[in-house]
């Protein structure tokens, strides 16, 4: 997990935080994300007919060609996203994690803060009010939001930014896939990618999250400013005048 990244954080000029929800403000370990998948499958396989190994199949190849399995099967299908997107994120959040110190962390950030999501601006809200962080954002911005065009289409970026007036030169993006950061950086966002200690070797290699042993995937690192496996330590490095004025 080598790169000629910087390791210390200079974001003096974020004043617009933008954070992916799963397995990025949440830690991929605390296997929240593999309900979701799951209830994919299961979802495939009743609206599809098909047996389950052959959905789980078509599930991923959906997730790697469209940017999500909803894509994937409103393109394909003509499916009505509403039924899907309820259906797979009624899940069980008792695996999230309690994490005091992400929280006073991004307390301390200057600015806007803004969850954006492929997944539902409910599944957002559930998350982060579960996680105590609700009151830290400013909004969660779902699929609903872009007409359900998921991240990485360009598009999907340039609404949120409209939706919510945030200019990207002054803004910071998080995320865990690697592929999702290049829009966002050709739009001038400050990029941040958000690696784990997971074995995603079972991902689609185009739509792999950065975890062991492959962080970049195929893209490389041009349209990557920084990485981090620890979220909470990388803004209390980018931020320690603030950090630290928050708690005097």
């Amino acid at each position: 997990m080598t790169s000629n990244l910087p390791l210390v954080p200079k974001l003096d000029h974020v004043t617009d935080w933008v954070f992916d929800l799963d397995n990025t403000l949440y830690p991929a370990t605390c296997d929240l994300f593999a309900e979701i998948d799951t209830r994919m499958t299961d979802f495939v396989a009743r609206f599809t007919g098909l047996e389950r190994g052959e959905a789980r199949t078509l599930q991923k190849h959906y997730y790697a060609k469209y940017g999500t399995t909803l894509s994937g099967l409103m393109t394909e299908h003509g499916l009505d996203p509403a039924e899907f997107l309820h259906y797979v994120h009624e899940i069980d959040l008792s695996p999230l994690p309690d994490l005091p110190h992400l929280r006073s962390a991004i307390a301390a950030l200057p600015g806007r803060k803004f969850i954006y999501t492929n997944g539902s601006r409910r599944h957002a809200e559930r998350v982060i009010e579960k996680m105590g962080l609700a009151h830290l954002f400013n909004a969660s911005f779902g699929i609903e939001e872009s007409a359900y065009t998921p991240k990485p289409n360009l598009p999907a970026y340039q609404s949120f930014c409209r939706l919510h007036q945030v200019e990207p030169l002054g803004a910071a993006f998080f995320e865990d896939l690697a592929r999702n950061l290049l829009p966002a950086k050709s739009l001038g966002f400050t990029t941040v990618l958000v690696h784990s200690a997971k074995d995603w070797s079972h991902e689609p290699i185009e739509a792999r999250p950065a975890g062991a042993g492959d962080v970049f995937g195929g893209d490389g690192t041009g349209h990557i400013d920084y990485i981090t496996g620890d979220l909470a330590g990388f803004l209390d490095q980018a931020v320690p005048r603030l950090t630290t004025n928050a708690k005097d």
